[in-house]
């Protein structure tokens, strides 16, 4: 039984690759990896990552027909914010899991595939990528677009998860609007820390910074945050006191509370996920972020694109989902001037 398997495979996939000879970019059919001794065959397109960036390039690389595999680990920035609060279309909030999952939707309906994947090998195999999963699983594409994103460093306080997006935050251009006049406690470390009070000093006058790590801080921010009335204390937090998805403030070690209305994240290091790039040859900057062409988001190496925020640019789901159409539109060039 098994051989008639893996024999219809190779039948099939002989087909599909000498029917794609003949009407060239004409067929929307969907690959077949074969079993064991059958053919794999190539995506015209393989997206590392199934955040934002991904799932709309995704979406545009499907309507142009272009057989798409997008390859997500599922433990993105996007899982984890329970709301995102300056989307258009979205004024009262929208969960990055709820985003993805309708992503994921219109991207399967125009003929898009997923792989739940993590990928950890990269290379240039002739013509075509090869991706190496961690579960042994290798898949090729003629086009490779890196959406593998950023990971912020959230310190290991289990009742910070259900807040994040709803009353504790860590970008203040996404979400400053939403401390505006309320009492703030930024939950920090050192230079970091100090910048993200100032910053949203514009928002609100009733802030506290807590040095969680003790890390120094320098003059000059001191000073400023004097001036700024930003209350400081250099103490490690004990707990974070919540109500579900409601943030009340912290804990300190020496057993003080801190009570507040929202918080922020800032602790600085965060996890810029561009290994993959680095094994391709891909430039980077020395943040690790991935620089790419301004117009069509083509990185240095040809047919390696970058989208999102793993790419050099203001870490926003909106400018994201841009990034994700600019390099699936230019994917699609490319493989338009390669079948011409």
């Amino acid at each position: 039984m098994k051989e008639k398997r893996e024999f219809f495979g190779y039948c099939r996939n002989s087909l599909f690759l000498y029917l794609d000879r003949i009407f060239p970019g004409k067929l929307h059919v969907q690959p077949f990896l074969a079993q064991k001794g059958g053919i794999q065959l190539v995506y015209d397109c393989l997206i590392v990552g199934g955040g934002m960036a991904g799932l709309q390039a995704a979406i545009q690389l499907g309507r142009y027909k272009h057989n798409t595999l997008v390859l997500d680990a599922n433990d993105g920035r996007s899982t984890i914010c329970r709301s995102y609060h300056n989307i258009l279309g979205y004024p009262d909030g929208i969960s990055g899991q709820e985003l993805r999952e309708i992503g994921k939707r219109h991207a399967e309906s125009l003929g898009v595939e997923f792989a739940i994947e993590k990928i950890e090998q990269a290379k240039k195999s002739g013509e075509v990528f090869e991706v190496t999963a961690k579960s042994g699983k290798k898949y090729k594409g003629k086009r490779i677009l890196l959406a593998t994103g950023v990971m912020d460093r959230i310190p290991p306080f289990p009742e910070l998860m259900p807040c994040l997006g709803i009353s504790v935050y860590v970008c203040p251009d996404c979400d400053g609007y939403e401390v505006r006049d309320k009492r703030t406690i930024v939950l920090g470390s050192g230079n970091t820390g100090a910048n993200m009070a100032l910053t949203l000093s514009y928002w609100t006058g009733d802030l506290v910074f807590v040095n969680h790590e003790k890390a120094e801080v320098k003059q000059n921010l001191n000073e400023k945050m004097i001036e700024k009335n930003i209350e400081y204390h250099e103490e490690a937090i004990q707990k974070v006191l919540s109500d579900d998805d409601k943030f009340n403030g912290v804990l300190l070690e020496s057993g003080k509370e801190i009570i507040g209305d929202r918080g922020f994240i800032a602790f600085g290091g965060n996890e810029v996920k561009s290994g993959l790039a680095k094994q391709l040859g891909v430039e980077r900057l020395e943040n690790k972020h991935i620089v790419t062409d301004s117009r069509s988001k083509m990185t240095n190496v040809k047919n390696v694109w970058a989208a999102g925020d793993v790419a050099a640019h203001s870490e926003q789901v909106t400018i994201a989902m841009g990034e994700g159409s600019q390099a699936a539109i230019w994917i699609h060039k490319s493989l338009l001037q390669e079948k011409n």
